[in-house]
C-alpha cells in the first residue's frame, strides 16, 4: 500500500482546498491518472497518482483545507490483499453468582449504663387545660337620636322623599323646619356639576424605524489571500512612486483597426496590448533597469536581459497575473494569441502553475473596463508596473492648431529604493514615442 500526498507545487504554496475528488474508493485507477483537485492561492491543480492500483480509502471532503504534505489517499498496489481486520474472538463472559455469607447474629444494643428502680419518677398528674374566659354580654345597639320635628314637616319630607334624619336642622334646639327640608329636597334634585373630561394626549412611543441590516461574511482565502499577502508584501517593502503621462495613440489605433481584420481571419483577437508589450521591450533596451528584481538578502538588484511580460488578468476570484515568456520573441500575433489562451485558462482556473510565475515586468491594462488614472502597485518580484488606462478624444495643439487626437493615459510605478523620478520620466519618454509611432517597432526590430 502507499499513500498519495498533496505534494509541495512551488512558489512558497503551503495549503489549499479540496475542489473535486475525480475517483471514488474502489476504483481500479493508472499510473499519472489525476485523484483529486485542489485549489491553490494560484489556480487549480490535479494531483495525480505515481503508481496504479485501487483506491482503498480517501481523506477529506471537498471545501477542506488541505495541508501540504497532507495524506489525501490510500492505494493498494495491484497483487495485494488487503484483508479487513480480523475480529478478535468472542469468548463469553464467566459470570461468577454473588457470594452469599451467613448474615450474622443481631443483637440488641447494649444501654450505655444501667438505669436503677430508684431513678424512674412516677408520671406527674395531668390536669385538664383551664377554661377560656367567658365573653362579657353584648352591649344592646343603641337607640337613635330622637329628631325633633312637627307631624307636618315629617309628612313634608316624606312626600319630598327626603331623609329627615340626615337633615340638619336650623330651628330652636336642632328642631327640623320645613324650609330645612325643602332645601334638602333642592340640593337632592341639583345634578352634579358636570366637568370636562381630561383629555389626555395620546402616548407616542419614539422608537426609530426597525432597520434590518444584513450582512455576509467571505472567508479571504485561495486567490484573494494571496493577492492580499502580496500587495501588502510589496506595499510595505517597496517604496512606490507613482509617474503619470499621456501618449498620442492615434496611429496605433489605425495600424490596430487595419491588423484587426488580418487576425480575426487567422482566429485571433487583436487588443492594444500586443504593440504596448513590444513598445515596454523597446525601452527596456535602453533603461534595463526597470526589468529587475532586489535580492533583499544579498543587497543587490538583479537585471534580467530576458523578457517575462506578466498581464494582470481580471478572474471572477480575483486579479490574477499570466505571464508570457519571451515576449521579446514572438509576433504581433503570437503575443495575441498567447494572451487569449492564458486568460481563458485563467478564469477557467485551468492554467499551470509555470504560466503563473517567472515575471519580470508586469502590465495592468484598466482601459478596458474604465478610469483615466490610478496608481499600481507593483508585483513582487518586478521593481515597477506600467498601467494603460481607457483611449479618449481629446483636444491637442500641435504646430499652432487645435486637432483632436486618440489619447492614451499612462501610469508608471516604480520601487524608489533602486530607481528614481528621472530615469522613470526617460523611460516613460522612450514608451510614449514608440507607441506614438508604431512604425519604430518595426525599425528596431522588436
Amino acid at each position: 500500500m502507499i499513500d498519495i500526498k498533496f505534494p509541495d507545487v512551488g512558489e512558497g504554496i503551503t495549503e489549499g482546498t479540496l475542489v473535486k475528488w475525480l475517483v471514488k474508493e474502489g476504483d481500479e485507477i493508472k499510473t499519472d491518472q489525476a485523484v483529486v483537485e485542489i485549489e491553490t492561492d494560484k489556480a487549480i491543480v490535479e494531483i495525480p497518482s505515481s503508481k496504479a492500483g485501487r483506491i482503498l480509502k480517501l481523506y477529506g471532503k471537498e471545501g477542506d483545507t488541505i495541508k501540504v504534505g497532507s495524506t489525501l489517499a490510500t492505494l493498494a498496489l495491484p497483487g495485494e490483499e488487503v484483508k479487513p481486520p480480523e475480529a478478535p474472538e468472542a469468548k463469553p463472559l464467566e459470570v461468577k453468582p454473588p457470594q452469599i455469607r451467613p448474615s450474622e447474629e443481631i443483637k440488641p444494643p447494649k444501654p450505655s449504663r444501667e438505669i436503677k428502680p430508684s431513678e424512674i419518677k412516677p408520671e406527674e398528674e395531668i390536669k385538664p387545660p383551664e377554661k377560656p374566659p367567658e365573653k362579657p354580654p353584648e352591649k344592646p345597639p343603641e337607640r337613635p337620636e330622637r329628631i325633633l320635628a312637627t307631624p307636618s314637616t315629617r309628612r313634608l319630607a316624606r312626600e319630598l322623599g327626603v331623609d329627615i334624619s340626615k337633615v340638619a336642622g336650623s330651628g330652636p334646639g336642632g328642631r327640623v323646619t320645613d324650609e330645612d327640608v325643602r332645601r334638602s329636597a333642592e340640593a337632592a334634585a341639583k345634578p352634579p356639576e358636570a366637568k370636562p373630561p381630561e383629555i389626555k394626549p395620546p402616548e407616542i412611543e419614539a422608537k426609530p424605524p426597525e432597520i434590518k441590516l444584513s450582512e455576509e461574511r467571505i472567508p479571504i482565502k485561495g486567490v484573494r489571500k494571496s493577492i492580499a499577502e502580496r500587495m501588502v508584501q510589496s506595499k510595505y517593502t517597496a517604496p512606490h512612486v507613482t509617474t503619470v503621462d499621456e501618449a498620442d495613440v492615434t496611429e496605433l489605433v489605425r495600424l490596430r483597426e487595419k491588423d484587426k481584420k488580418i487576425a480575426q481571419e487567422k482566429g485571433v483577437r487583436l487588443t492594444y496590448l500586443p504593440f504596448i508589450i513590444k513598445a515596454v521591450i523597446a525601452a527596456f533596451k535602453q533603461y534595463p533597469h526597470f526589468n529587475a528584481s532586489v535580492d533583499p538578502e544579498k543587497n543587490e538588484m538583479v537585471i534580467k536581459y530576458y523578457y517575462n511580460i506578466g498581464i494582470a488578468t481580471d478572474t471572477p476570484d480575483g486579479l490574477m497575473v499570466t505571464v508570457i515568456k519571451s515576449a521579446d520573441m514572438k509576433s504581433i500575433l503570437e503575443l495575441a494569441r498567447e494572451m487569449e489562451r492564458l486568460s481563458e485558462e485563467a478564469r477557467s482556473r485551468k492554467i499551470k502553475l509555470s504560466d503563473l510565475k517567472g515575471n519580470t515586468f508586469t502590465i495592468t491594462n484598466i482601459g478596458s473596463i474604465g478610469g483615466i488614472y490610478s496608481t499600481p502597485i507593483i508585483n513582487p518580484p518586478d521593481v515597477a508596473i506600467l498601467a494603460t488606462h481607457k483611449i479618449r478624444d481629446m483636444p491637442i495643439v500641435i504646430d499652432g492648431e487645435i486637432k483632436v487626437r486618440k489619447i492614451m493615459p499612462l501610469a508608471l510605478s516604480f520601487d524608489h529604493r533602486v530607481l528614481d523620478g528621472a530615469q522613470a520620466a526617460r523611460f516613460m519618454n522612450t514608451l510614449i514615442e514608440h507607441l506614438k509611432d508604431p512604425d519604430l517597432l518595426l525599425l528596431d526590430g522588436i
